[in-house]
């Protein structure tokens, strides 16, 4: 019985592991979405924050926070934010930037 739960938690260990690698590249997609609506050149893009938490739709699931970096004349970097539940873009915060 001891084996099961070590199992168990191993695997869902791993589970969680893999759910964020998935998060995370929807966010990267959705950072190069954004840079290329701006019309701006994508840098790189970065996990600030993530929880598990009861999301808007009242389900269990992971709530997170990505930087992305992003250059309008290829010297200046400028940060954006992306709030993310699990792989939906809830919303988008792009500062100011020379166009």
């Amino acid at each position: 019985m001891k084996t099961l739960w070590i199992l168990l938690l191993c695997g869902g260990v791993i589970a969680l592991f893999w759910y964020r690698r998935k998060v995370a590249e929807t966010a990267r997609l959705h950072a190069q979405r954004q840079a290329e609506q701006l019309g701006v050149q994508f840098v790189s893009v970065a996990c600030k924050q993530w929880r598990l938490a009861i999301l808007s739709n009242g389900k269990l699931g992971i709530r997170s926070r990505f930087i992305f970096e992003f250059s309008s004349d290829g010297e200046t970097l400028y940060e954006g934010e992306l709030w993310m539940e699990n792989e939906r873009l809830r919303k988008a915060d792009i500062p100011p930037h020379r166009i």
